[in-house]
């Protein structure tokens, strides 16, 4: 099998641009499927048909996550793998990871199904929005297994080094989904439905050219005792990709409460139940468009760093932490400008139903990311400690934003109201990230400390640069008796 050896001899740069850049592009594609849906429906249906778009939305993360679970767990192990040329049990690492994937799927689907309106209802539907809810999500709920062994296969394709191929997976799924949304809608007047069944489609072409790229993978092979259930390889695979797993669960928790609190709030408001829930929507889908940037830069960096740890090359991991921070922190300044100078553009662009909702809308999109910066950050140490197998820490801090989010959800809006929901965000991530530098401070010095113990004792012996000044020598050539 061809190894990834060139991960711990080319320039970090250049390996960081390779890897992370096709993998942010999956990324945001991957995001397009539900923001375009946004767009049209919020242009086509209304600002009630971007509510119930948002009522689905957990759901679809829930499988995201599950997806993640599997296989950003999956991608790790492969990484850290390479980097020990340990690389007997990855096939069955792949195989494993995307059977639980898609089973994980098929209960998600069988929950979705069963429970039907009622979930809907619990998760924020309106009296409103309701029906609208229920015709996208029962199309969407269809095309979740494959999607889910999709997005697992994605995470593979990247770690097997070939970022681009997921990419271009995504981008084909992306284009089918924008050019079959507004014929569906607008042309066969098919209205929400038209957007689900534009988004399925594009899901299962995606689903496709991944489960091709399985007859040409570059460092394992799979056959069908791959899919065989290995109680110990599972274990490592999921104890790494909890992390991801977390992460997106904690989204969902979010959006849940929070789709509660805003019907709950708004209704005592001027706004209204229906207006706060789709401003909502369209904030936490930009939110998602700033947040995978960042996540695309690290799980990008991800095969690289697992590599790099597992050979033991800590100068190269410290490398590496320092880029993936500096370009998140790049992006986010950027996003930050635009969001707090242009509100009112981007909220538009999903569709503005009157002033009071622009109002409000702009209002609390400024609150909501005026610290975005401080949320990726988090994020991405938390993904680095997830790529060296730090699994124990990578889990809590994955977390540990979105937990004080719940926290100050529920108290900040007894005292502020319906926008208090907002506020409730920077100060959760005010506090999140001073913890996270404590944790990524000690983590430093630990590599630090690591790459001291790997240098050989012969490195310590080399000729070292000199100082700047004269530097007399005292020569004797052989023969010349000293003269």
């Amino acid at each position: 099998m061809k190894q990834n050896n060139y991960l711990g001899t080319e320039k970090v740069g250049i390996l960081l641009k390779q890897f992370a850049i096709p993998c942010i592009f999956s990324l945001i594609i991957s995001c397009l499927y539900n923001i375009v849906d946004q767009i049209f429906v919020g242009n086509g249906v209304g600002y009630l048909g971007n509510a119930a778009t948002g009522v689905i939305f957990p759901i679809t993360v829930i499988g995201w996550g599950i997806s993640l679970f599997f296989g950003d767990g999956a991608a790790a192990d492969l990484s850290v793998s390479f980097g020990k040329n340990e690389t007997q049990d990855i096939h069955t690492s792949v195989g494993n990871s995307i059977l639980c994937s898609f089973l994980g799927g098929v209960i998600l689907i069988a929950i979705s199904y069963f429970f039907g309106d009622n979930l809907l209802r619990l998760i924020g539907a309106t009296d409103a929005n309701l029906s609208l809810a229920h015709d996208y999500g029962f199309i969407i709920y269809a095309m979740i297994p494959l999607a889910l062994v999709q997005n697992t296969l994605a995470s593979i394709i990247r770690a097997d080094g070939s970022p681009r191929y997921a990419m271009c997976s995504m981008l084909v799924g992306a284009v089918i989904n924008i050019i079959g949304d507004p014929v569906a809608i607008f042309v066969l007047g098919l209205g929400i439905k038209g957007a689900a069944y534009a988004t399925i489609l594009g899901q299962f072409v995606s689903f496709l050219i991944c489960a091709f790229y399985l007859t040409r993978s570059k460092t394992f092979k799979i056959s069908l005792k791959s899919f065989r259930l290995n109680a110990g390889i599972l274990k490592r695979v999921m104890a790494l990709g909890t992390s991801s797993f977390l992460t997106q669960l904690s989204i969902v928790i979010i959006t849940v409460i929070n789709n509660i609190l805003l019907v709950k709030y708004g209704a005592a408001s001027v706004y209204g139940a229906d207006i706060p829930l789709a401003a909502f929507v369209v904030i936490m889908k930009l939110f998602q468009i700033v947040l995978n940037i960042a996540i695309g830069i690290a799980a990008g960096a991800q095969p690289i760093v697992g590599y790099n740890y597992g050979a033991r090359k800590f100068g190269r991991v410290q490398e590496l932490l320092k880029l993936i921070i500096k370009w998140t922190v790049i992006v986010c300044v950027i996003c930050t400008f635009l969001f707090e100078a242009f509100p009112i553009l981007f909220i538009k662009m999903f569709g503005a139903d009157g002033e009071l909702y622009t109002q409000f809308a702009v209002l609390c999109l400024r609150v909501y990311l005026s610290l975005i910066i401080f949320t990726c950050v988090q994020k991405v140490c938390a993904i680095f400690l997830q790529s060296i197998g730090h699994a124990k820490a990578a889990a809590p801090l994955s977390i540990l934003r979105d937990v004080l989010l719940i926290i100050f959800s529920l108290i900040v809006p007894i005292f502020g109201g319906v926008t208090g929901i907002f506020w409730a965000a920077p100060i959760a991530d005010i506090i999140a990230i001073f913890i996270t530098g404590i944790v990524m401070v000690r983590l430093w010095k630990t590599l630090e400390q690591e790459k001291q113990k790997s240098q050989p004792e012969t490195g310590r012996q080399t000729i070292q640069a000199s100082s700047p000044g004269v530097i007399i020598t005292i020569a004797r050539e052989h023969g010349t008796a000293g003269k």
